[in-house]
């Protein structure tokens, strides 16, 4: 049976890690099996060794980014139990007795948004290396189910880039699958009518940058958010250019799309294979494309999976569980994770 003690100097930081109730030293005894003992600022580790250093690397990891101003919320501690929970290995540069969890490159990782956050990390391996791939590569494809931060993490590099002078313009495209021929039956304008499938953009952007800036650079055209029919016959210079939902485009929209990228312009674009709203008849471009352009120079596909969910705990149990029941044999959608 092993000891530790890990000392916090900020009491009122110590008691955000540990949640009202101490309720995330609960949830850590049970996912990692010690026992954790809060006194002030003291904690204190008890159990099997591998067990205790995996505790350890947790809420050093965790007091580290409050330290750097990260919020020290239930999604942040969630996200982290599963991180060093799941596999059982101790993360990088988190050995006994050793300082933050992160390696000495996680400062490369931040991404820095004009907004109250101030600051957007990953908090997963497989989104550490999304957000790598979109700093390296001039075109990404983000792969992976509902809650892995792929939307939220490139609209962070986006704004992120835009607030840097890195890029004159920022675009976000979407496209409108279900309105399909019925679009003309529903009220309003043509961009009142696409509203409601461009909204998962609006408030991601709102998250990122303060309401009245946001109106202002929708106003002046240096924020775009359109549905992607509006990009045909367009070439997107000096631009951080978005496709959210790509699962949803057909082969020929995807093809449209990937050629609007003009000088000094970076593409990401996102999507869940598992949720393709196409009729059957179509082949969805997302699903084609790795098979295309996988190899490319300058182009990089993140495959993200269920380990990288960092919404409710619920939603990782959901789609595992429907990954199992479309993947029998553990052979996740897409083809193997990057």
């Amino acid at each position: 049976m092993a000891k530790a003690e890990i000392g916090f100097e900020n009491h009122h930081w110590a008691r955000e890690l540990f949640g009202p109730g101490e309720e995330r030293l609960r949830l850590a005894e049970a996912r990692l099996g010690v026992q954790l003992v809060a006194r002030g600022t003291l904690l204190r580790v008890i159990g099997e060794r591998e067990n205790v250093e995996r505790a350890e690397a947790l809420f050093r990891r965790l007091f580290e980014e409050r330290r750097r101003g990260l919020p020290a919320d239930r999604v942040a501690f969630e996200a982290a139990l599963r991180q060093i929970a799941g596999d059982g290995a101790v993360p990088r540069a988190a050995e006994r007795g050793g300082g933050p969890a992160r390696g000495a490159g996680e400062a490369d990782l931040r991404i820095e948004v004009p907004s109250r956050r101030r600051v957007v990390v990953p908090r997963t391996e497989g989104q550490e290396a999304y957000v790598r791939a979109m700093r390296e590569g001039e075109m990404v494809f983000a792969i992976g189910p509902a809650g892995t931060g792929k939307t939220y993490l490139a609209m962070a590099m986006a704004v992120s880039a835009i607030t840097r002078g890195d890029v004159a313009r920022m675009i976000l495209a979407r496209p409108a699958v279900e309105a399909g021929e019925s679009l003309g039956f529903l009220p309003g304008d043509m961009y009142e009518k696409v509203s409601p499938y461009l909204r998962p953009l609006y408030d991601a952007l709102y998250e990122m940058m303060e309401i009245p800036k946001v109106k202002r650079s929708l106003d002046t055209g240096v924020i775009e958010v359109a549905p992607l029919a509006f990009m045909r016959g367009r070439t997107l210079n000096d631009s951080f250019i978005i496709l959210d939902e790509a699962q949803n485009t057909t082969s020929e929209q995807m093809k449209m799309f990937l050629t609007r990228m003009g000088f000094g312009s970076r593409v990401v674009v996102t999507g869940d294979v598992t949720q393709v709203d196409l009729p059957a008849s179509r082949v969805s471009g997302l699903i084609e494309v790795g098979s295309i352009l996988e190899g490319i120079e300058g182009i990089r596909f993140c495959r993200l999976t269920e380990r990288d969910v960092v919404r409710h705990a619920l939603v990782q149990k959901i789609v595992r569980a429907y990954e199992e029941r479309q993947f029998p044999r553990g052979r996740g959608a897409g083809g193997e994770d990057a």
